[in-house]
Formats: structure tokens, sequence, C-alpha cells
């Protein structure tokens, strides 16, 4: 993994979108997180800055873009600087 890559269930916890790193791991392995488009199931997969990670936020599907790699779950204003929101759409009907 180059210096600029991280974890995705580290960058994830990091960014505040999840409550712990176990939460944000879970919803990887459950199939919930996509990496540009394509389906992630490892938690420990590499997500480098440019990636755009869409994964769900209660009854909608977010979708960001990583700007930098964190290196500690900080305060918001913080995290926020992790990445750039590209919005979110309403999950499909099941």
């Amino acid at each position: 993994m180059d210096a600029t890559a991280q974890r995705l269930d580290k960058w994830l916890f990091f960014c505040r979108f999840f409550k712990s790193r176990a939460l944000a791991a879970n919803v990887v392995e459950s199939g919930g997180v996509r990496l540009n488009g394509q389906s992630v199931a490892k938690p420990a997969h590499a997500v480098k800055p440019g990636d755009r990670v869409s994964f769900p936020a209660g009854p909608y599907i977010r979708t960001v873009e990583m700007l930098a790699p964190g290196t500690r779950r900080g305060p918001v204003p913080e995290a926020q600087g992790l990445y750039r929101d590209l919005g979110k759409e309403r999950m499909p009907e099941e």
C-alpha cells in the first residue's frame, strides 16, 4: 500500500461515517460498500485519493470522493477535509 492509500474500513471510521471501525468493517463485509462502482467485500481493501466510495446512510446511498487519508478520528471539521460529498440518492424499494 502506498503512502496515500488507506484501509477502507479505517478511512470510513476516520471520516465519521460509522461510529466504530468494526461497524464500518461489517458494512464492507456485507457488500454494502462500493468503490468506484465495484462492490468491495474486504475491509482491508485500499482506498486512495480520487476514489469514489458509496455506502448506505439511513434510507439513502451516499457517495463521496476521497481527498486524503486520515491519521485519526478527529472532530467533524477535520473529518470533512478527508472527502468531498458527491450527493446521496434514495435506496431502491425492494
